[in-house]
């Protein structure tokens, strides 16, 4: 406990201190868990309540900059898992519908009252004058549709697009036609209903069935699902179904370094298979198919775009505990806050890149 009390004094956290980033131990197995488990053991031990913060995004911002990440990539518990994410196809297809079934699958009432009313669930664009998450998700849409370039009776492709926003908001706005394609039935179930009447249709759709022509593709926040192994294969889908000069916009989260694997508690109860890219990864694997014209980094915005899903999702709580219980709630508290923490210490980035096929 000493040894630990050292540690954590270099990020100004106390064991049982007063502050909103200060930890309660409030059973000692939370010790052996760390020791013995590293990261996994310390998100469990938070979820089983053993110990506990009140502000889980300000101790992560601390942890970071304090540079204290370095004590848990050296334990043996997060080796493995990294050998493993090398070894292993984290982006296989029985994965990605195992992702579905696990995340976005658990329930439209869920995303319903955490996400904006559009239900956007990705990084939101804070910049030029948004006040709110409704604001800011809608700024994120019509930045996109820029970046496209969309002009009225072209056919756009929108790859993971959710529950529709962008193709609902690129089909009113723009007056093209949108095929969004998604494995989660959830999904498609709901983004049926919310684009009825337009020129939108909704698929339950692997991206390695695609075989047609686009005038645009635009893919958010779907590239952390496809796996370092199968980053090649997805450019080249990509490029396959891209019209000659035509404009492909990436926007994924990211890491400054290649990566192989990701946080072994977020890929066990969050997001199984997930993986995040680095721009040399990127850069790599769609080289000789696309030229980048355009990268812009939104990741500063993600801190509060997280924080918005928080306050919602624990302001509306009550009308969700019945159905997903407390050790939900409090696996989503570490998830929600801890991600914000990371972005706001910088350890993670979000870009929206611009490609042309030449």
């Amino acid at each position: 406990m000493k040894f630990l009390e050292k540690i954590l004094a270099k990020a100004d956290v106390k064991l049982n201190g007063n502050r909103p980033w200060d930890i309660t131990v409030n059973n000692k197995k939370a010790f052996s868990r760390a020791i013995f488990s590293g990261i996994l053991g310390i998100g469990d031990s938070f979820v089983n309540e053993e110990w506990d913060c009140p502000a889980v995004d300000q101790l992560v911002d601390k942890l970071i900059r304090a540079q204290l990440l370095k004590y848990v990539y050296r334990h043996p518990a997060w080796m493995f898992h990294a050998t493993s994410g090398y070894l292993l196809n984290s982006g296989t297809r029985l994965k990605a519908n195992h992702l579905a079934r696990r995340h976005y699958d658990l329930g439209n009432d869920l995303f319903q009252v955490m996400l904006d009313q559009r239900m956007v669930y990705t990084c939101a664009y804070w910049g030029e004058g948004a006040s709110n998450l409704d604001q800011a998700q809608e700024k994120k849409l019509a930045v996109l549709c820029q970046k496209l370039q969309l002009k009225p009776g072209m056919r756009v492709l929108d790859i993971g697009g959710g529950w529709g926003s962008l193709a609902k908001y690129a089909a009113q706005r723009y007056g093209v036609s949108v095929v969004n394609i998604t494995i989660s039935k959830e999904q498609v179930k709901l983004a049926n209903q919310l684009c009825r009447g337009l020129q939108v249709e909704n698929r339950l759709m692997d991206y390695r069935d695609l075989n047609e022509q686009f005038d645009r593709i635009v893919s958010v926040e779907m590239l952390e699902a496809v796996g370092y192994k199968n980053y090649r294969q997805y450019f080249q889908i990509v490029h396959n179904c891209l019209a000659n000069n035509g404009i492909f916009v990436l926007q994924t989260i990211g890491g400054r370094y290649s990566t192989t694997h990701t946080n072994p508690w977020i890929e066990k109860y969050i997001f199984p298979g997930g993986m995040l890219p680095s721009m040399k990864q990127i850069s790599e694997n769609s080289r000789k198919l696309f030229m980048i014209e355009d990268i812009e980094n939104i990741g500063p915005y993600y801190d509060k775009t997280l924080m918005a899903w928080w306050e919602n999702f624990s302001k509306n709580w009550p009308q969700l505990k019945g159905k997903y219980g407390q050790r939900f709630y409090r696996t989503w508290k570490l998830y929600l806050q801890g991600c914000a923490g990371s972005f706001r210490a910088g350890n993670l980035e979000d870009w929206q890149i611009t490609f042309r096929k030449t």
